[in-house]
């Protein structure tokens, strides 16, 4: 019976199971499994988990029952050293699997995906050795030319002659039309050695791969030259050819379409993937706004059986809710104006702070206003800051979390509030709706810790950046709206940074002035009990001194307050302990001064 031959021009890959307890090996085979995959190789000697988990698929679970009952799995001896490790398996043949992923399942004991378990001993997946997979009919791209070298081929050649290029001057001649990942990276280790460090490389492998395999005929394609976003239609497939001064020697034909876009009249969301620095860049997550922005439809509508084309949705703006007379009553505002002015602050600034005094009503505000302008409590996310709170709690960093399939714990990058919510917006299909994430007592931080680069973002909303762990290029979504509280008896407004003070947009909330001035006032009148705590709450405030230490109404919006002694009793208990906090170590009677008896008699 032949051997099964290896795949030409892939190496071996290996699985590390976890704690070190051995390692699995094996080699693609050049026949085909029935999935239209190629065939995987489990090498003999290789280790494998004993033990099948939960998520096993039932082919796999009978495969290795099999293999264990004929003598294809054997135990593996005990490790002296660890009497505590959990039972392995040895291959005792070379087992041929029908994909890699078929291979993966038999060595963890649970479904993986084979492509990105089995890795080669530098640490590159087995996907970089196949093929580009499927992908969606057409996509967009960004391809950088108005300075190569210092030359604008974009002016000089691009739109005259009808192309776009890479330079590729180091690459050698290559054989396939189709290149995968892990031939580019070799040819551009051998050809750029001593020319470009590693990560530009790196940058370059991905940059070859799209270009070369990716790219399709058919593909919007985008490219910036003098201060203008030319769109065209790729016509042709991938050409390697020599050029003047190396400079364009990987090219695809285009139909460049007449008209042209200034930069800044480019919808935002394509600005923000336009400023990723990269000369190869993936827009496929805007083409619907390049579309919109050209006039072009896509190539052919979908139809199913005898109904009518089904049409892609028209692309929706942004915009938040109305102002309604329903919500201005129930928030109890003195004047609708003021609301509207608040949408019209966020639409324009995309953060607001609500600062004041405490029981000012800040956070209640902030989550009403959220909720109304977004739609719902479904596109609102809440936290809370606090002093040893850090960008790896606010977006994203490297945290234990144990495999629910193998019970190990490792540390993995995870997603936080703003990560999620960022992502959640972004999604297709959800960019016309408002999402808010909204920063209780956004002071308590240090805020230069827990923003770490995203300060750029919130200011720079057409832009990205590369972030600090994911390596990803990031944009802070234009539908996502921030909305903190600050307690300014905590700490003033006046010690917020500069920083700060630029990018979000600051709004009052004083006991002193509408619409907190009035709030106890009406919602008293609205709930048909006595005034008196209003008049009582203004001659409070009248006799402090520091406006950052007034007190807010909602100490006395509660239905606590009108039970038999209530009053006294959250006067007693909630509001002068605050006061006695403000005039600590001043030698004044707090309560001879603040007390409802001194209070009363000071009425008219």
């Amino acid at each position: 019976m032949p051997q099964p031959e290896p795949l030409p021009g892939t190496p071996e890959f290996r699985i590390k199971l976890p704690k070190d307890e051995g390692e699995a090996r094996g080699h693609l085979l050049t026949e085909f499994g029935a999935n239209g995959t190629y065939k995987f190789l489990l090498k003999e000697g290789s280790t494998v988990v004993a033990e099948a988990w939960p998520g096993l698929g039932d082919h796999a679970r009978r495969t290795r029952a099999e293999l264990r009952a004929n003598g294809g799995f054997l135990d593996a001896p005990p490790d002296p050293n660890r009497p505590q490790a959990p039972p392995r398996w040895i291959a005792s043949r070379d087992i041929e699997c029908n994909s890699s992923s078929a291979a993966a399942a038999l060595v963890y004991g649970y479904d993986a995906s084979g492509p990105e378990s089995w890795r080669t001993a530098e640490g590159h997946p087995l996907a970089d050795f196949l093929s580009t997979g499927w992908r969606p009919p057409r996509k967009a791209w960004l391809v950088r030319g108005s300075n190569v070298s210092g030359h604008n081929l974009v002016r000089q050649l691009w739109l005259e002659e009808g192309f776009v290029s890479l330079a590729a001057a180091h690459l050698p001649p290559l054989e396939a039309s189709d290149p995968t990942k892990s031939t580019l990276r070799r040819f551009v280790e051998e050809g750029y050695e001593g020319a470009a460090s590693y990560n530009q490389k790196r940058g370059l492998v991905d940059e070859l791969h799209a270009f070369l395999a990716q790219m399709r005929v058919g593909d919007t394609v985008t490219t910036i030259g003098d201060g203008r976003l030319h769109v065209g239609r790729i016509t042709g497939d991938a050409v390697q050819t020599s050029s003047p001064g190396g400079l364009s020697n990987l090219r695809r034909t285009v139909t460049w379409l007449p008209q042209s876009h200034a930069y800044e009249e480019v919808p935002e969301e394509v600005q923000q993937k336009l400023s990723v620095q990269h000369d190869v860049v993936d827009l496929t997550g805007v083409l619907e706004v390049l579309d919109g922005l050209t006039g072009q439809v896509e190539p052919a509508p979908v139809t199913i059986g005898e109904q009518s084309p089904v049409e892609r949705p028209a692309q929706r703006e942004l915009s938040l809710a109305e102002i309604t007379e329903a919500l201005t009553a129930d928030l109890l505002v003195h004047d609708r104006t003021w609301l509207d002015e608040m949408r019209e602050v966020l639409l324009d600034e995309r953060q607001l702070v609500l600062y004041g005094p405490p029981g000012t009503g800040k956070t209640y505000l902030a989550m009403k206003l959220a909720e109304h302008f977004g739609g719902g409590p479904e596109q609102v996310k809440i936290v809370q800051f606090h002093p040893s709170y850090a960008y790896e709690d606010f977006f994203e960093g490297f945290r234990p979390l144990e495999d629910p399939e193998t019970r190990e714990v490792a540390f993995r990058l995870t997603a936080g509030p703003l990560r999620e919510l960022a992502d959640l917006a972004s999604r297709e299909g959800n960019r016309h709706i408002p999402y808010f994430l909204i920063i209780d007592e956004i002071n308590r931080a240090n805020l230069a810790k827990v923003f770490g680069e995203l300060y750029f973002l919130l200011e720079y909303r057409t832009r990205s950046i590369r972030l600090t762990y994911s390596g990803d290029d990031f944009a802070l979504p234009p539908n996502l709206f921030v909305i903190g509280t600050m307690n300014t008896a905590d700490r003033s407004i006046a010690l917020v940074d500069a920083a700060m003070r630029r990018r979000f947009a600051f709004v009052e909330l004083s006991p002193r002035t509408e619409p907190t001035a009035g709030l106890l006032a009406r919602w008293l009148k609205r709930e048909g009990k006595d005034p008196e705590p209003a008049r009582l709450l203004d001659a409070l405030n009248a006799r402090v001194d520091d406006a950052d230490f007034a007190i807010g109404p909602s100490y006395l919006m509660k239905p606590g307050v009108y039970r038999e002694g209530g009053l006294e009793r959250t006067w007693r208990t909630k509001i002068l302990p605050l006061l006695e906090e403000h005039h600590y170590g001043e030698g004044i009677d707090v309560a001879a001064r603040y007390g409802l008896e001194s209070l009363r008699e000071q009425r008219p």
